[in-house]
C-alpha cells in the first residue's frame, strides 16, 4: 500500500485479530461505529490496517482494560493528538506501576505472615490484611444477596487457577464487545451466536455463584436498573439487548 509516494505496511484483517486477540467481528464492529477506520478496504470489502490503526487498536484496549464504556473510548479518540495519545498511554503506564507496587506489597505481607507462622510470631488483623484493597460493594452485596452467598462467592474465587481469573477479568468485556457488535448486525437476542456469547457469560458468571433462571433473569434486569453497570456494557441498546439475551437463554437453558 502506498501513500504519500511511500509504501506503507499493512495487516488485513485476520492477521491484526491474531496478533491483538480481538475479534474479526468485534474490528468490524469497531469501524461500522467509527472508532477504528482501515487504512485501506479492498474492492473484494477485505479491511487492511497500517501502523497507525495499530496504536490506535492498542490504546482502545488499554482505555478498555480500565473499564470505560466504548462511547467514552471514542470520545477519547476523537479528540486525541500525538500528545494526547503519549499522555493517555502515560497514565496508563502510571497505573500499571501502581498495581505493580500494591501486588508487591502483597507478596511481603504474604511472605510477613508465612515467617509469623513459621516462627511462632505475633498474627494480627493488621498486618494480616495490609495492603488488601477492601471491595466498596461487598456491604451492599452483603445487603442484597445475605452473608452466606457472599461468603460462598469469595470461597470459590479463593479456588480459582490462573486461567479462571484471566477469564474473570477479561470474559465480561469480551461478551459485551460481540453483543454490541451482533446487535449492530441487527442479530435477534435469541440468534445462535448471541446465545452463544450469553452462553460464555453465564459460565464467567458462574465462576463467582451459580444462579438459576429467576436469578440470571433478575441479574440482566439489574443490569438496566443499576446506571453503575452502562459504562462498562455500552450504551442503554446494549444493556437492554444483553438483559433480553439472558432472559432467552434462563427461559431456554436453565432451571427454576
Amino acid at each position: 500500500m502506498e501513500r504519500d509516494g511511500r509504501t506503507v505496511v499493512a495487516w488485513s484483517i485476520a492477521e491484526v485479530a491474531k496478533a491483538s486477540g480481538v475479534t474479526s467481528r468485534t474490528l468490524r464492529h469497531y469501524h461500522a461505529i467509527g472508532l477504528l477506520v482501515p487504512a485501506r478496504t479492498a474492492p473484494n470489502g477485505r479491511r487492511y490496517y497500517a501502523e497507525e490503526q495499530l496504536l490506535t487498536l492498542q490504546q482502545i484496549l488499554l482505555l478498555r482494560d480500565l473499564g470505560l464504556g466504548l462511547d467514552v473510548v471514542a470520545e477519547v479518540i476523537a479528540h486525541r493528538s500525538t500528545g494526547d495519545t503519549i499522555a493517555v498511554l502515560g497514565r496508563h503506564k502510571e497505573w500499571l506501576l501502581k498495581e505493580q507496587q500494591r501486588l508487591a506489597h502483597l507478596v511481603r505481607t504474604v511472605d510477613r505472615t508465612i515467617e509469623s507462622i513459621r516462627e511462632g510470631g505475633e498474627v494480627t488483623p493488621e498486618k494480616v490484611f495490609e495492603g488488601f484493597e477492601h471491595n466498596p460493594y461487598e456491604a451492599e452485596a452483603r445487603e442484597r444477596w445475605g452473608d452466606a452467598a457472599v461468603d460462598a462467592s469469595r470461597e470459590r474465587m479463593r479456588g480459582w487457577s490462573e486461567s479462571d481469573a484471566e477469564k474473570a477479568r477479561t470474559g465480561y468485556p469480551k461478551v459485551h464487545e460481540g453483543l454490541a457488535a451482533l446487535r449492530a448486525e441487527g442479530a435477534d437476542v435469541s440468534d445462535p451466536s448471541v446465545q452463544e456469547l450469553i452462553q460464555f457469560h453465564y459460565e464467567v458468571t458462574c465462576l463467582f455463584w451459580t444462579p438459576n433462571r429467576e436469578a440470571y433473569k433478575g441479574l440482566g434486569q439489574l443490569y438496566v436498573d443499576d446506571p453503575r453497570f452502562h459504562d462498562a456494557i455500552g450504551d442503554g441498546g446494549v444493556t437492554e439487548y444483553l438483559r433480553d439475551a439472558m432472559t432467552v437463554y434462563a427461559d431456554t437453558r436453565l432451571d427454576g
